[in-house]
């Protein structure tokens, strides 16, 4: 089972999602402070980014947040959170964003989002990353990219055991407990990256 102190999640900063997301952001806030749980995230104040962090404060947890300077420059940022760390471009975020993690955590969201998810999949797939991987399914949000990760199986682009470097859930209850009993992932998953 593995042990979860400190968590990465990746969600949206658009403010204009239906509630149904953003009540699941919260409830999720309250699993993991609950569970001693603390979290890394993109650093906004605004959407899904914003209801998280305001909700991980408001439970009393810990928050960090990891924004490339010129979005805090246009105020993008969250001005209370735990701890504040700025980079110069988004691919400093990106590898600042899952260092020293125990876990990623996909809530819904755009391109942004997207791009987070595929890069930790693929470091993931290439053992550079070997830490479980929770993809919440709100409101069915994620159902064509579970369809398309399958199709990737099916059409032989990827092999079936790399579905499982993934859990997909639809409630924020299920996060933590899918994180604690992932399949383990080895260093050496380098080998079988390539279909043959």
């Amino acid at each position: 089972m593995a042990d979860l102190s400190v968590v990465c999640i990746y969600c949206a900063s658009s403010a204009m999602v239906d509630r149904v997301y953003f009540d699941a952001t919260e409830l999720l806030s309250g699993e993991l402070v609950r569970g001693g749980v603390s979290v890394v995230y993109g650093g906004g104040a605004i959407g899904l980014m914003g209801k998280l962090a305001d909700s991980v404060l408001g439970n009393g947890g810990r928050i960090t947040g990891v924004i490339p300077k010129f979005m805090d420059d246009v105020e993008w940022s969250h001005q209370r959170l735990t701890e504040l760390i700025f980079t110069e471009t988004m691919h400093q975020r990106k590898a600042k964003l899952i260092e020293n993690v125990d876990a990623i955590i996909a809530l819904p969201g755009g391109t942004g989002t997207l791009e987070e998810l595929f890069e930790v999949i693929t470091l993931k797939r290439l053992g550079l990353f070997t830490k479980p991987i929770a993809i919440l399914n709100t409101n069915d949000y994620y159902a064509p990219l579970k369809e398309m990760l399958n199709k990737c199986v099916s059409e032989n682009f990827m092999k079936a055991k790399h579905l499982s470097m993934w859990s997909f859930v639809d409630r924020p209850e299920e996060v933590l407990p899918a994180l604690k009993n992932a399949q383990k992932w080895s260093k050496d998953a380098i080998n079988f990256a390539v279909v043959q």
